[in-house]
């Protein structure tokens, strides 16, 4: 396998939190085998042929291509107990190659060969017996369509045919996958014999001792023609990442002049290299303002082609998407790297440390967490526990696995901690996972995960799936086979610009339930963020508030006869908590507090339940603030521009007329405002949502 190292090349973590260097991650999807099946299968059945049935083939079937025509002759070989090889070819000075002759692998005689000037030569029988199976195709053009047609075929045999458990052993379908072959290497490389290199793949996939879809002696050969490439490949990789690094750099350095806002930082190894170089610029810095109350740093991707660490800071904007923060690539994984990536992205935002951070499992980051990020709170994203599950406990687990994966589901949203103490020691107990290294990685880090233990951390919907998409779609934007650092960093420019760029297309809500509060709302909020209330707002019909003897109020569904959520209102504050957390947990009301203001004849929510971070407005709020920080009272200004603009609104539906005039009005206002001078020593300063001060 030869390397290549032109390209670029970004691959997933593989290997596990736990600690152990012969434990990795094969994550659900990356391959054919893993998409067909949620637990480990054989290799022989992940690599058999497809089930439908192949057909004999016959003079004058028609093909689209002579390589079409090849993989039908092969997976009709395979069925067969043999297989085939390409013979002679004819060529036309008009048609190109017409004629294209498949045989059997066994077809013709070997011919003699001067034997090796050697003391001991080897005596190699030959496989080929004279054998007359064949397949002839010859191209013609139909309609000035290319086509090819079976202009021959014999389907004699003059040897005996093989098995299916034979047949596999064949040269011509014994194939190591690039997977394999990575994983071969990295043993290889451990110091392991290829004896032991073919048990632990055995082991891993699961599958009986001689079932692998390759012999020993494949993996032998394959570690031999790479030992020399892998060596050269070294030496022009390490160049090759110096230089790279070198030229990112003075990129860096470049745009710093050209832009005063984008920042960049970096360190060298004691060989004066360039080590870990971390950047972000002037608009992410500017959003991290106002979104930057709860932050993703997702650590999943890694350069093989530069053993670089990719990590990306992310939050989440008032339309739910993923915003660009920062960006850090890292040699290593150690938790001292990981503190000074965390310290150089705090002060990039200008010393503002995030409420919550959200990453992957790591012993490292969470060290330098804990150490970098003293008042932050840390929360593991469920999706990176759930991407782990198979390659953790499908091959223990077997066909047990589906049951422990749904009950396991059920674990991660129980409310309560004592519920998902006792739930977690009876899963344990059933599946027979107590001595399991994987579980007790999980349960060591359950303060970070499960929903009873974060449900009062603030992470602003990050968690939902859409999250999760919008970051697949940076990440594709950005990870592909560039020939250098310079072409990946400014792809990263382009994509951060992509993600930071405002969402002025915003979508029409419809009012549904006709209460005041929706309406209210509806003028305030963000399209995604009155969605998410206006959702809470219609199924808070269904519930009842009952009045509690402290003082407090029961609220639960009108066809429930237990449970239910206490809810504590104090009118003199205008504050309500309600025990299932949700207005911490992401900055929205949920249906029980919104069901109890309803009772309390509550036609406006009072305003600190309008956050921010899901106002319409919080995209112009992305103001520079200078180093003094002038304080001014955001809330006025708020109030007031909320009480006009809603008032201006009403009033300008009534007609066509008006709302014409209000609307040529208001354009020219804006750009009357936005030609006025700033006078730079009175800045606003509208303090961000949820940002602690470190």
């Amino acid at each position: 396998m030869a390397m290549k190292p032109s390209n670029n090349i970004w691959i997933r973590r593989q290997q596990c939190p736990c600690g152990d260097w012969k434990c990795y991650i094969k994550y659900e999807g990356d391959d054919q085998a893993s998409a067909n099946s949620q637990f480990v299968k054989s290799e022989t059945s992940s690599t058999s042929l497809p089930s439908e049935v192949v057909f004999t083939p016959y003079v004058g079937q028609i093909f689209k291509s002579d390589d079409e025509a090849f993989e039908y002759y092969s997976n009709f070989a395979r069925k067969n107990g043999f297989s085939i090889r390409k013979a002679r070819s004819t060529e036309s000075q008009n048609l190109g190659i017409y004629r294209r002759d498949f045989v059997c692998y066994r077809s013709g005689f070997n011919q003699p060969r001067k034997k090796a000037n050697v003391e001991h030569p080897r005596d190699r029988k030959s496989v080929r017996c004279g054998c007359d199976a064949k397949l002839y195709l010859t191209k013609e053009i139909v309609d000035g369509v290319t086509q090819w047609y079976v202009s021959q075929f014999s389907n004699v045999h003059n040897h005996e045919l093989l098995e299916d458990d034979q047949v596999r052993l064949l040269p011509a379908y014994r194939k190591i996958q690039e997977a394999d072959q990575e994983r071969i290497l990295l043993l290889s490389k451990a110091g392991f014999p290829v004896n032991r290199i073919v048990r632990v793949l055995e082991t891993e996939k699961g599958v009986q001792p001689g079932q692998l879809p390759f012999i020993e002696k494949d993996v032998r050969n394959f570690v031999r023609t790479c030992k020399k490439t892998v060596q050269e490949n070294d030496a022009l990789l390490t160049e090759k990442r110096e230089n790279d690094t070198l030229e990112l750099l003075e990129s860096c350095k470049a745009l710093a002049e050209r832009d005063p806002d984008f920042v960049y930082d970096f360190t060298m190894d004691p060989n004066d290299k360039v080590e870990n170089i971390a950047w972000s610029y002037g608009n992410s810095v500017h959003a991290y303002s106002v979104f930057g109350d709860v932050v993703t740093f997702d650590t999943t991707y890694r350069s093989i082609t530069y053993g670089l660490l990719l990590g990306v800071w992310f939050g989440i904007d008032n339309h739910g998407k993923a915003i660009f923060f920062g960006c850090v690539l890292l040699q290593d994984e150690t938790s001292q790297s990981f503190a000074w990536a965390l310290q150089t992205f705090v002060r990039f935002m200008r010393g503002r440390c995030p409420q919550t951070i959200l990453t992957d499992i790591d012993s490292g980051l969470r060290d330098a967490i804990t150490s970098e990020l003293t008042n932050t709170k840390h929360v593991i994203c469920l999706w990176h526990i759930l991407s782990k599950l198979s390659s953790w406990f499908s091959l223990p687990l077997g066909p047990q696995y589906m049951d422990f994966k749904s009950q396991f589901d059920i674990l991660c949203h129980l409310e309560s901690i004592d519920d998902f103490e006792h739930q977690w020691r009876h899963l344990v107990a059933q599946f027979g996972l107590g001595s399991d290294k994987h579980i007790g990685l999980l349960y060591s880090y359950r303060a970070s995960w499960p929903f009873s233990c974060i449900r009062g951390y603030f992470l602003a919907r990050m968690m939902t799936s859409d999250f999760s998409k919008s970051l697949d779609m940076f990440f594709k934007r950005i990870l592909s086979a560039q020939t250098c650092l310079q072409a990946f960093f400014d792809q990263v420019g382009v994509a951060a610009s992509l993600a930071n760029q405002s969402r002025e297309n915003m979508q029409y809500m419809h009012i549904k339930t006709c209460m005041p509060i929706e309406e209210h709302a509806q003028s305030i909020l963000t399209p995604y963020a009155f969605n998410v209330l206006q959702h809470e707002m219609v199924l808070s019909l269904q519930y009842e508030a009952r009045e509690m003897a402290n003082g407090s109020y029961l609220v639960r569904h009108y066809k429930k006869m237990d449970g239910g959520c206490l809810v504590i209102w104090m009118p003199e504050e205008e504050q309500i908590h309600c025990a299932c957390k949700e207005f911490e947990h992401s900055g929205l009301l949920c249906r029980h507090s919104l069901r109890l203001l309803a009772v309390k004849n509550y036609f406006q929510l009072p305003d600190k339940y309008f956050p921010l971070r899901w106002r319409k407005e919080s995209s112009s709020s992305l103001i520079t603030m200078d180093d003094h920080n002038t304080q001014i009272n955001s809330d006025e200004y708020s109030q007031a521009f909320h009480s006009l603009a809603a008032t201006l609104l009403t009033e300008s539906l009534v007609s066509k007329e008006r709302f014409d005039y209000v609307h040529k009005e208001l354009t020219g206002l804006l750009d009357h405002v936005r030609n006025m001078p700033v006078v730079e020593e009175v800045a606003l300063n509208i303090a961000p949502n949820n940002i602690d001060e470190s």
